[in-house]
């Protein structure tokens, strides 16, 4: 019995994924939205506060993303040459979605 259950748990559990949040900066391609991640890290020498950014293209399953969108990212396996994340939930709205265009 106590093998079954570990076993189970060994399979269940995938391992450390990473989750970020960012903005979406473009969402022009089918099922991909770009997102930005910023980050504020100290600078060693002189104390001050940098802020630094990276793009990550992430799976989108449903289109249902739009730029100005705040959503979190979980790492994934590799969908395509560059995408290895995937949106999993979005934090708030843009202030321009439901403004027709």
């Amino acid at each position: 019995m106590m093998a079954d259950s570990a076993t189970e748990n060994a399979t269940t559990k995938r391992g450390f994924r990473r989750r970020l949040v960012g903005t979406v900066k473009s969402d022009k391609m089918d099922k991909t939205v770009i997102v930005e991640v910023s980050r504020r890290t100290a600078a060693p020498k002189y104390r001050k506060y940098v802020r630094s950014q990276k793009r990550y293209k992430a799976h989108d399953e449903k289109n249902e993303y739009c730029i100005g969108d705040q959503v979190e990212i979980k790492e994934f396996r590799p969908i395509s040459k560059d995408k290895r994340w995937i949106v999993t939930r979005m934090i708030r709205e843009s202030a321009d979605r439901g403004v027709a265009k």
